[in-house]
């Protein structure tokens, strides 16, 4: 109201009033988060894999990796179908769009946070977590990447957001029950979050059950197309990275290689204790500790990720949310003022041991990584990748491939892309790194790699006992070669490769009852029965997995027969 209105004005001038101070420091810290992670932009390998998928969707060809192949190459469907909706957008290349809908979904994901704290203790706050956002590499690397980072971010703070304000519980309902789509590891927020939600408003059940079928409505009817359509109860991304294994001793490293290089505990300890000192809704404080406890016990029981911190985000920024901004009173100004010091050092100084190694060790600077191998500070488009040898001769190798062929790289002395006759009307190449590769190379080549992301055969096959988090597959090319080749000889130098008992093995593992089960519901028509099937068979289909070693899987998990038998 103003003094036109009958009423006294306000007698302070702006720059005195607590709440411009608390809307100033937030534009001035999501300013800040917004610089840096731009500064740090650019496009991992396994982001631009995702535009693979976002291409075929444009093209008309669904939401698969391969055309005529129904395979969930991303491990976000939610992030694939944004960017694919973005794509529609004439003039920006898909690279820039997923680079700049990332910073900005990260920038949202923490305005959300810094506004539900603000609206938690109902008056004016300075950002406090919200600094160790700021601070942290991860935090600004992954803002970008390609990846479904930012996404994470967005959705953790409008869910927690929502929560705080407790005046749309169907809404609320429905962003949480979102999580799944985001990521799948995001359902223990989901679950959290809506018993957090319950506890707060105490609906009768009636109601209660309501907002549980909004929330569940979108996610079941998806889950209900992934089975039909790809077959399975998870992405084909879940499978190759073996999600419901264990690993707790790499999953510890892979804690400490995130909190020990930026003494990431003296923050989180004087957060804490700020947490203490003032008064919040302990349903929402006890929610977001569960959650965060929850999403890092789950990272660290799979083993980590060989992407330093990035799986670890969520759940610290879930931690944050109560205290992304505090009330300062003369308790808690000396730990504001301890975490604000905390963030300048780190975020100028404390980098982990291996920054600059450029080694595609155990947990890997990714970012950094990249920027090496490429030759470019911010690699963004996919081209960008062409300066790394690796990549730029297995792009040269598809355009130099002037009729159908099997594709396949020579690890030994002679170092180069060997060509294998095919009856097939298409070129398949068996990839490693191969986001950039089929970014760059047309969308009717087949791209299989022996990780498993984007291959139906190498996904279901048994993991490398201590292999590299994200890594542990490696199917070889003899498999490739046995599926869509002819004959054991390369058409270009005569070159063998593989043994032609190694190739004559593996083609006899196709035509095991369970390997052709798996190419059955990924490559068969989608006929109505074929839907059916997929539907009913996806949890058996799930389970399966076959030695990677053709001989051994020749048998059809019956075991070589004994002696004299």
């Amino acid at each position: 109201m103003t003094a036109a209105a009958g009423l006294p004005a306000d007698p302070l001038p702006w720059y005195r009033r607590p709440m411009a101070w608390t809307w100033a420091a937030t534009g001035a810290v999501l300013v800040l988060y917004t610089v840096l992670a731009w500064q740090r932009r650019w496009m991992s390998d396994d982001g631009l894999l995702v535009l693979r998928t976002v291409r075929q969707i444009l093209a008309g060809n669904g939401p698969v990796f391969n055309v005529g192949e129904r395979v969930e190459a991303s491990t976000s469907p939610l992030w694939t179908w944004l960017l694919a909706g973005f794509g529609t957008i004439p003039g920006p290349p898909l690279e820039w769009i997923a680079v700049i809908a990332g910073l900005l979904c990260a920038v949202g994901g923490l305005f959300f946070g810094l506004d539900g704290a603000r609206r938690l203790y109902a008056g004016p706050v300075a950002p406090a977590g919200a600094l160790i956002v700021c601070a942290l590499p991860p935090f600004r690397d992954f803002a970008t990447s390609g990846l479904e980072t930012g996404l994470v971010l967005l959705w953790l703070g409008l869910s927690w957001w929502l929560l705080v304000r407790g005046t749309t519980p169907v809404v609320t309902a429905i962003v949480l029950g979102l999580g799944p789509l985001v990521r799948p590891d995001l359902a223990l927020f989901s679950v959290v979050g809506f018993i957090a939600l319950v506890l707060l408003l105490r609906p009768r059940w009636p109601a209660a059950l309501g907002w549980l079928g909004a929330g569940v409505a979108i996610p079941v009817a998806y889950q209900v197309f992934r089975m039909g359509y790809y077959g399975l109860l998870t992405p084909n991304t879940a499978l190759a990275k073996e999600a419901a294994n264990s690993d707790w001793p790499r999953g510890f490293a892979y804690l400490a290689d995130l909190v020990s290089p930026y003494v990431l505990w003296i923050p989180l300890l004087l957060l804490v204790i700020a947490a203490a000192l003032v008064r919040q809704s302990r349903i929402l404080l006890l929610a977001s500790l569960v959650s965060a406890l929850l999403l890092a016990l789950y990272v660290v029981r799979v083993g980590g990720d060989f992407m330093h911190g990035r799986m670890l985000l969520p759940a610290l920024f879930v931690l944050l949310l109560p205290v992304m901004a505090i009330p300062l009173t003369r308790k808690t100004v000396a730990l504001a003022a301890g975490v604000a010091a905390w963030s300048a050092v780190a975020g100028g100084w404390l980098r982990v041991p291996y920054e600059g190694a450029h080694l595609a060790v155990s947990v890997t600077d990714e970012r950094g990584y990249w920027s090496w191998a490429t030759g470019h500070e911010h690699p963004v488009l996919a081209t960008d990748f062409l300066g790394q040898d690796v990549i730029r001769d297995a792009v040269d190798a598809v355009r130099e491939t002037k009729q159908p062929a099997v594709l396949v790289y020579s690890y030994g002395d002679v170092k180069q892309w060997f060509r294998f006759p095919t009856d097939r009307p298409y070129v398949t190449m068996a990839a490693d790194s191969m986001g950039a590769i089929s970014t760059i190379v047309s969308l009717d080549v087949r791209i299989h790699d022996g990780y498993g992301l984007a291959s139906d055969l190498a996904a279901h096959s048994s993991a490398i006992a201590g292999g590299r988090p994200g890594h542990s597959k490696w199917l070889v090319a003899a498999w490739e070669i046995a599926d869509a080749g002819r004959g054991d000889l390369a058409t270009d130098g005569e070159i063998r490769m593989f043994q032609p008992s190694e190739i004559d093995a593996a083609r006899q593992a196709l035509r095991c009852p369970d390997v052709r089960e798996v190419l059955a519901s990924t490559r068969e028509p989608l006929t109505w029965s074929r839907i059916i099937d997929n539907f009913t068979g996806a949890l058996h289909r799930t389970e399966i997995r076959y030695p990677r070693d053709p001989a051994a899987a020749a048998y059809c998990g019956k075991g070589p027969p004994r002696a004299g038998g």
